[in-house]
């Protein structure tokens, strides 16, 4: 017998209490042990649920209780979490968790904890939901260096820009909308600023490259700046506007990782993944581009990764496995802003003559470009060029009489 507890009730708790109690007969013939959620920690009430017995409000009780050999946290956020977490683990539990704010701010030191104990702290439910992600890179794509990972990590962000893409809604309203479906939270913050695609992508980095990158070394930009026009525009140019996490090896062995609003290419498969959906590219040396996709987000999707975690832990209750990481360091992860990009631009002037002429001075013919004379308006695309050189393009171009609305990647 295995006695699990589950620590938090919320949206991903109530469906992962809900998988193993329910399909208690069908996990346990898969693991080939019998499994059982002994407690479920939570300060609130629940006493009209069929399972009402096993709540309580006292984590000494799953602590102290030499039965419990595995914990899930579901509880989010850091501060009671990582305590518990770190508790559990120091105590000889495996944790289960997909808590992508826990894994990234604090990643490192948990998994160390977890391999001098040998235990099991696992969380593939952290990154996309219940897209199979984290498991893949260290298992099926294990012979492989790999070399860049791109992808939509947020369905909220990815959601409201489809809005403003298909149906022409504004920022606002989208943003709106995916309240009142339950795609937003009450404060959307984490989600439009782009804090959480940037604690996934710095997970899948440390993953991938073997060290922790830590969500304040990420260049991240959410898209609240992001228009209407932005849209108009980026169709035109035969391209539709996605928030991109990107974390990229160098040559150096250093990392690049960033998260921001960028114009992709409807050419580019990433630029077909439409409402709540996400997608991972991950380039192996030895098998090119791989992609992932599925629903990011949402209670059972998720509460599947964190069941099929849970399974692995019983499966490996005597022998750790190896999922692994070490600390970065400073300067680990680099702006690398001699990378070779385009960049798009929308600029503006109340002398479009003045405007025209400064362009054409500045970044000549290796454009593409729309001349809005109507709205004083330039768009364009620069040539391929290091990044901060076109940044001092741009900002030579962004003079009194030419104002620069808006830039993405």
């Amino acid at each position: 017998m295995i006695y699990t507890a589950i620590m938090g009730h919320g949206t991903v708790g109530s469906g992962v209490a809900e998988i193993l109690i329910n399909k208690r007969k069908m996990i346990s013939k898969q693991i080939q042990n019998d499994i059982e959620v002994k407690y479920i920690l939570d300060l609130r009430d629940f006493n009209n649920l069929p399972y009402s017995d096993k709540f309580t409000k006292d984590f000494g009780m799953i602590i102290n209780d030499p039965d419990i050999s595995i914990v899930v946290e579901v509880m989010g956020g850091v501060t009671f979490a990582y305590d518990y977490v770190k508790q559990c683990l120091t105590a000889g539990k495996s944790v289960v968790t997909s808590n992508k704010e826990l894994v990234a701010e604090k990643g490192a030191e948990l998994i160390k904890i977890a391999k001098e104990k040998n235990v099991n702290f696992l969380f593939e439910a952290s990154v996309g939901g219940g897209i199979p992600i984290l498991r893949p890179l260290v298992q099926c794509l294990a012979a492989n260096s790999i070399n860049e990972i791109t992808g939509i990590l947020n369905g909220t962000t990815n959601f409201i820009l489809n809005k403003m893409i298909v149906d022409n809604m504004d920022f606002d309203s989208a943003l709106n909308l995916a309240k009142e479906k339950g795609f937003a939270e009450r404060n959307p913050a984490a989600d439009i600023e782009g804090h959480d695609a940037c604690r996934k992508i710095c997970i899948l980095a440390s993953l991938s490259f073997g060290r922790h990158v830590y969500p304040e070394q990420v260049k991240t930009e959410g898209i609240t700046q992001v228009t209407l026009d932005d849209v108009d525009y980026a169709d035109k140019f035969n391209c539709v506007i996605k928030l991109i996490g990107q974390a990229k090896r160098l040559k150096d062995g250093k990392i690049t990782a960033t998260v921001r609003p960028t114009v992709v290419s409807r050419e580019c498969m990433l630029s077909n993944v439409d409402g709540v959906f996400n997608a991972i590219t991950v380039n192996g040396d030895a098998t090119g581009d791989v992609m992932f996709y599925g629903k990011g987000a949402g209670k059972m999707p998720t509460a599947s990764a964190v069941v099929a975690d849970v399974m692995d832990c019983a499966k490996h209750i005597d022998a750790r496995k190896y999922l692994f990481w070490e600390d970065g360091y400073d300067g680990y992860v680099t702006d690398n802003t001699e990378d070779d990009i385009k960049l798009y631009v929308y600029a503006k002037s109340n002398d479009f003559d003045a405007l025209i002429n400064s362009f054409n001075s500045i970044f000549g013919a290796d454009t593409v470009n729309i001349k809005n004379s109507y709205n004083n308006e330039l768009v364009f695309i620069t040539g391929f060029g290091k990044e901060n050189d076109l940044i001092n393009k741009i900002n030579s171009l962004n003079a009194d009489e030419v104002k620069i609305m808006h830039t993405l990647f």
